[in-house]
């Protein structure tokens, strides 16, 4: 797919966004784009160079490596003097995703467009969302948190909402291995910067809210307002939503949209309700009633209460988009989701859990589903991101001082800050709880490994913060490290496996 200079100045012309152009007739007029990049690295000949301005660096400074590599045309944000064809706006990111889709064939126009957001249960309701999907026979792609899917091949995911001109590019590739759908976490970095720019959404559902990431954010408002975006801006006219009605931001869209939204909940008279569940470590059971539907009887692998949300987010978001029997059958054969209460059982007797947990909300339903299955002690073990809210470290220790039975505090991609002042505030939440027993690990693997020989038969670890993560992020450097891994080798030492 591809796109002529020309027809793209005329798109950003019809946006209202030109600021002025350049450059084409002195250099042969009209080339033919074949790909939209905003890395200077991966630039090919026929490639659109988007100068992003960020934080740290200014895409407009690469524009000379982006020439020597062959870049066909330039998308920026002031005059300059390339010897390319450029187009000047106010701001790249607002075009980027129009003219990557316009370039790339609008892809989303050809997918069933599914978007969750939220702060917790994003990447397992994705995780279902494809299951159902599967089941019903539509090949889905998949943007989240962990992995990437074009259809055909999975790669890890580098980021959750990458830009604008990956993700068309991702949604191309999508429906030339035949996918008649996407499944897509949508963050609220992604929505707030216009990552989703050139997306339509069919298909839009919030999980919850909770504090987190208002470092960025300011406020819980704001990050509202971002999540929001999903479907106030990116999705497509007459919707169909979901939302959760247990969650008071849940409320707000439905309240906001209610001729596009479906609500679902455990405790709230809405839309989809849970009748009953019960959970334990083979599972899940549930019954859900939806107006104007039978009464669905699920199970599910997947544990814990807040599963049930996610199921039930799932559920309530396609049911009546495919049969009855696909619903039935997606939700049981989910596979285990990667960091998200992963279960080992280990040789000792014990049971180990590795969730992406990293918000106090989302470690307390961890802490709170482990405790209900724990027959013996509750081992936490976790840290807290440097350059994040950093609040949530004595609420952290809150939580899983009033949770669990002894809390084993470590370092979680501290970045530029010590792990040991992190720790201690960490700490300070779990002494203001009645200093429940305790000890600072900083050494990840090592915290893990100590944990794990600790536990007795009966006992249940959970390993917090990471989840699927390949990594260790200090002092400007990624380490490789993975919990799964690291338990996984305390395993076949223990059995005195090679």
């Amino acid at each position: 797919m591809s796109a002529n200079f020309s027809s793209l100045l005329e798109l950003v012309r019809e946006m209202g966004l030109l600021r002025e152009a350049g450059g084409a007739e002195e250099v042969g007029g009209n080339p033919r784009i074949t790909e939209v990049v905003s890395n200077s690295r991966s630039v090919r000949p026929g490639a659109l160079f988007c100068c992003i301005r960020g934080e740290r660096s200014d895409g407009h400074d690469y524009i000379p490596m982006a020439r020597e590599l062959g870049a066909a045309a330039l998308l920026c944000e002031r005059p300059v003097d390339a010897g390319l064809p450029s187009i000047v706006v106010p701001s790249v990111r607002e075009v980027m995703g129009e003219v990557s889709a316009a370039v790339y064939g609008n892809p989303s126009e050809k997918l069933l467009m599914v978007g969750v957001t939220g702060t917790n249960g994003k990447s397992t309701t994705t995780y279902v969302l494809r299951s159902i999907l599967g089941a019903a026979g539509i090949r889905s792609g998949l943007l989240g948190t962990i992995v990437e899917s074009d259809g055909v091949r999975e790669r890890d995911a580098d980021r959750t909402t990458p830009e604008s001109c990956i993700i068309q590019r991702r949604l191309a590739e999508m429906v030339r291995n035949g996918c008649g759908a996407c499944v897509m976490e949508t963050s609220s970095h992604g929505l707030f910067l216009g990552r989703l720019r050139g997306c339509r959404f069919d298909v839009p559902l919030f999980t919850n809210l909770s504090p987190e990431h208002l470092d960025f954010h300011k406020d819980m408002e704001h990050y509202f307002q971002a999540k929001r975006l999903l479907f106030s801006r990116y999705a497509r006219p007459g919707f169909e939503g979901a939302a959760n009605a247990d969650d008071p931001y849940g409320r707000r869209l439905l309240e906001d949209f209610p001729e596009n939204m479906r609500g679902f909940a455990l405790a709230s008279d809405t839309f989809a309700r849970v009748m009953e569940f019960r959970t334990g470590l083979e599972g899940t059971s549930m019954t859900v009633s939806m107006r104007g539907f039978p009464d669905l009887r699920l199970r599910s692998p997947l544990v814990g209460n807040f599963n049930v949300w996610n199921v039930l987010a799932a559920v309530t978001a396609l049911r009546g988009r495919v049969e009855d029997e696909a619903v039935v059958c997606g939700v049981a054969a989910v596979p285990q989701v990667p960091g998200r209460l992963e279960r080992h059982s280990l040789p000792n007797g014990a049971c180990c859990f590795i969730d992406f947990a990293h918000t106090p909300e989302a470690l307390k339903n961890v802490l709170t589903v482990a405790r209900a299955l724990c027959p013996g002690r509750l081992i936490s073990v976790f840290g807290h991101g440097g350059g994040r809210y950093p609040l949530n470290r004595p609420a952290l220790g809150r939580v899983a001082a009033g949770l669990a039975d002894l809390v084993i505090v470590t370092m979680d991609n501290p970045r530029d800050e010590d792990p040991a002042e992190i720790a201690e505030e960490i700490v300070g939440g779990v002494q203001e709880s009645g200093g429940a027993r305790h000890q600072v690990i900083l050494d990840r693997r090592e915290a893990v490994r100590t944990a794990l020989s600790v536990a007795a038969p009966g006992d249940v670890v959970v390993v917090s913060g990471k989840g699927p993560e390949r990594y260790l992020e200090m002092r400007g450097a990624r380490m490789p490290y993975n919990d799964a891994e690291t338990v996984d080798s305390w395993i076949r030492s223990s059995r005195g496996d090679h």
